[in-house]
């Protein structure tokens, strides 16, 4: 079925569901090939609330979504007319294939490189289905121009690539109507990827930048959709993305995923980062898995940078044309040693920037002239416009001018090779390279030092082609920029910071003079990791995590929320659901012994920087609920008694528990106590001095001092450097307080010193206690907290049925706020929804309190009225 949007759940979660509208018992084919097939399906059958599709189908599918289809198309020339088709080997679509178990059926959705006539595509997607297993999107021309050279090109590839369009020449300025082209292109996706999913059975995974609202759109459908998202280019840091004008659309898009996945920890680290600082959404690290709690989901975060095809690369060593390639290469180089660079002519991988590195080795050691070469194999760019040109420009002319400067008879120190090479041609400059040089300025992942480590290694053939010992360890070296993603992985090579032309100098001397040995040893290093980290292991892992992130999803219900590109699904484990004010109401109404337990600050009102007192609308509710002779209500905070006194003066018979439980009162005429005595606080002169280091040091954090606590507070310094210094101050005072009678906790953007055994959950058993000794057993509890600190009163009240604290018949309520793991059963979403629900309990007991003085008032008068008439009688 599909998924509804609800602005409002509170209907929803009551139990109080709209009626399913069942559909007209029309069913869908596995395949609709059709335009407009899908949409078949009445209005209302398309509305449903949650997502519980049936499968057709038992087998586990994968349904790989991307940009393109890893398919070559060719028009016939036999005079029939037709397409011709065949797998694009090269693909990494196609070769992650090889890492999926082989009881998993793989489905292709993408589009073609060729323009299908309008009149031909229905017979096209027929037959690339039957014979591929292909679903292809055909997108108008007009609109692919907008979509890919447009957005992706113009927009997101140079952002992502660290360009920020400052002028109208870089980048551009952002275009709306590219942006509005980029969300119907991935709407297209969307319904292809419809028209063949069994949402309960398959997974999607989607690959690239292209493709980024496309799982909001699936998640929308199809709310337990289990769903992959893998970005292959880099993401760029916090103060880069921001200048993005559609920043929080294309980030909530990817939280609809249910596993994203980076090449590198530094690319992951900025997409976490951005959720932070834009959303507010924080990360946590658990057994080794990074995940975002967001809406009750866990969107968890997977790096691992690709690999290569190991089978076909090595197939193509075996060729007798590769073996004929690189004994052609030996004999034109013939004395010479040979440096690779492999590259896109575009202005992200440094071409221009590694020829005048090279010129600045053959300046500065004048006895490599004649016998070190570069050639420079210079792909077509994969975008187009003016930075291109740019580009092959200085490109041609640095070549040109190293060539004049440096070149004599019978010595080329620049080769630049860009026509189109057979992918052989390639592999045999690989093996006869003494050393490849990968300085991109910014890239991805980059494969070409794997291939190039894979090719070194070689074989007999081409051993004796080299007339190379085949007892020989095999060597290789390697030059990559800091900048490109493969680099964290290859510990062996020499890296490099592009822009710094002397250093790549130095670092192509180095290459060239280091030891044999060396260049042994490396290569045996980097092969050992490129051979095992294939890109099959690679898809193989990336499932793996895909099912595991995805387990839950039965056992959950799923809401959807909100409109267009902000459209979410909340997620709730069947036992949490959100607290019903009716029900809560009815349930107050019935019950005579009620205990109620309220955090204040994030609970009762907003977390503010300045420190306000309660509302008098808050006050008043308070008042009418300790007025109620069925209540015992506490108000339990982690603030001082001083300000919780001064506030709530007015509320006499209301108990307060100050600093989390440390002090407490049952009423404003009882003196404070203790809930555990402390006979000395000498550690706050071992921990305070540590706090004020860390606040002198972090800007935006303060020391709350409290009579029993230390609490160095860093809610409004910056996220990122606030949480990393809260980890090191925590290990700082566990350290120095080791041996003293305290606890050192983390908690919501605070790090706090408190005696041990202090806790919330102190208070809650000490009422309990209070009202069994009076033999009074409480039929109605209600106790709401916002933060981990109110997660120990929870765990009491839940557990307090089982001590015989409660009445049998005792109804329980654990509320917190908003949707997040907790020990609380019920949630409600704001401090707006807590005071209305409150408010409403506050109703029910004025009511109830007017009825029963209404009751003994006519009781009163009822009594009167019969002594007058004895009186009467008796006269």
């Amino acid at each position: 079925m599909g998924s509804r949007s609800y602005s409002n759940l509170l209907d929803l979660t009551s139990g109080d569901l709209p009626k399913l509208v069942r559909g007209s018992g029309k069913k869908l084919s596995r395949v609709a090939t059709t335009p407009g097939k899908l949409f078949e399906l009445e209005d209302e059958s398309r509305s449903n609330v949650s997502s519980d599709a049936q499968s057709s189908v038992s087998e586990e599918r994968m349904i790989i979504v991307g940009n393109q289809l890893p398919i070559r198309a060719h028009r016939r020339t036999d005079g029939e007319g037709g397409w011709n088709f065949s797998w694009d080997e090269d693909s990494l679509l196609l070769q992650l294939k090889n890492g999926l178990r082989e009881d998993v059926e793989v489905l292709y959705v993408g589009s073609l490189k060729e323009a299908i006539d309008p009149s031909e595509q229905d017979d096209v997607a027929q037959t690339l289905l039957e014979t591929f297993k292909c679903v292809p999107a055909f997108i108008p021309p007009e609109l692919f121009s907008k979509f890919y050279h447009g957005f992706c090109k113009q927009h997101l590839w140079p952002l992502f690539h660290y360009m920020l369009p400052l002028s109208p020449d870089l980048g551009g300025r952002f275009d709306r109507s590219l942006w509005q082209a980029y969300v119907s292109v991935n709407k297209i996706f969307a319904d292809k990827v419809m028209e063949v999913i069994s949402p309960d059975d398959d997974f999607v995974w989607v690959h690239d930048y292209h493709l980024m609202v496309l799982p909001t759109f699936l998640r929308k459908r199809f709310n337990r959709v289990k769903l992959g998202f893998f970005l292959h280019s880099p993401f760029p840091s916090s103060e880069i993305y921001r200048t993005l004008p559609v920043r929080d659309d294309l980030l909530r898009a990817l939280l609809n995923s249910d596993l994203i996945g980076f090449h590198t920890f530094d690319y992951a680290r900025h997409f976490l980062s951005c959720c932070s600082r834009m959303l507010g959404i924080s990360y946590q690290s658990k057994r080794g898995h990074i995940g975002l709690e967001y809406y009750g989901r866990t969107v968890s975060i997977k790096i691992l940078p690709v690999g290569i095809h190991m089978h076909q690369l090595q197939s193509v060593l075996d060729l007798p044309e590769l073996e004929a390639k690189v004994a052609e290469l030996r004999d034109q180089f013939q004395g010479q040693t040979l440096l690779l660079g492999v590259d896109d002519m575009d202005i992200f991988k440094g071409i221009s920037l590694k020829l005048l590195a090279f010129e600045q080795l053959l300046t500065q050691h004048p006895e490599k002239r004649g016998k070190v070469v570069l050639v420079q194999i210079a792909n077509p760019a994969r975008g187009r416009g003016k930075d291109v040109l740019e580009v092959q420009t200085e490109t041609y002319a640095t070549v040109k001018r190293i060539n004049q400067i440096f070149g004599r008879p019978g010595y080329k120190p620049v080769v630049l090779i860009d026509t189109p090479l057979q992918f052989y041609e390639r592999i045999a400059y690989y093996v006869s390279a003494e050393c490849c040089l990968v300085t991109a300025v910014r890239d991805g992942m980059n494969l070409i030092p794997y291939e190039y480590i894979i090719s070194r290694q070689g074989n007999s053939k081409l051993d004796k082609t080299l007339g190379l010992n085949p007892s020989t360890p095999k060597k290789s070296m390697l030059v990559v920029s800091e900048f490109i993603g493969c680099s964290p992985s290859l510990s062996g090579a020499i890296r490099v910071n592009p822009w710094n032309i002397d250093s790549v100098a130095e670092a192509m001397d180095s290459a060239l003079i280091v030891s044999e040995a060396e260049k042994q040893m490396r290569h045996e290093k980097h092969y050992k990791y490129v051979s095992t980290h294939d890109v099959a292991y690679w898809a193989r892992s990336f499932l793996q995590d895909l099912e595991r992130a995805c387990r839950d999803h039965v056992r959950r219900r799923c809401w959807g929320i909100g409109f267009g590109l902000g459209f979410r699904v909340i997620a709730l484990d069947p036992s949490f659901r959100k607290l019903s004010v009716e029900h809560i109401v009815s349930a107050y109404k019935r019950t005579k012994n009620r205990a109620i337990l309220l955090d204040y600050d994030g609970t009762m009102t907003v977390n503010s920087p300045i420190c306000t007192s309660p509302r008098a609308e808050n006050i008043e509710i308070l008042k009418n609920l300790c007025r109620d002779p069925k209540n015992v209500v506490f108000v339990v905070s982690g603030k001082d008694r001083k300000t919780l006194t001064q506030w709530f003066s007015a509320c006499e018979t209301l108990g307060i528990a100050a600093e989390h439980g440390y002090f407490f009162r049952p009423n404003k005429n009882a003196a404070w106590d203790n809930c555990i005595p402390v006979p000395d606080f000498y550690w706050k002169q071992i921990a305070e001095p540590v706090m004020q280091l860390y606040t002198e040091t972090t800007d935006g954090s303060f020391i709350d001092p409290k009579e029993s606590a230390l609490v160095w507070n860093y809610q409004y310094a910056d996220p990122d450097f606030g949480s990393c210094q809260a980890k090191e101050l925590l290990d700082h005072l566990e350290s120095v307080l080791a041996n003293e009678p305290v606890s050192v906790k983390s908690g919501q953007h605070i790090v706090e010193v408190k005696p041990q055994g202090v806790n919330k959950g102190l208070i809650a058993d000490r009422l309990l206690e209070t009202m069994q000794r009076k033999e009074i057993l409480p039929d109605f509890v209600l106790c709401i907290g916002d933060d981990r600190s109110d997660e120990d009163m929870f765990e009491v009240i839940m557990t307090a049925a089982s001590n015989a604290s409660l009445s049998p018949v005792a109804e329980v309520f654990a509320c917190t706020v908003g949707q997040k793991p907790s020990r609380a059963k019920y949630y409600l979403e704001d401090t707006a929804e807590i005071l209305r629900m409150m408010q409403g309990l506050a109703t029910a007991s004025e009511q109830s309190t007017k009825t029963t003085a209404q009751a003994s008032e006519q009781s009163t008068k009822t009594t009167a009225q019969a002594s007058q008439r004895v009186i009467i009688e008796r006269e």
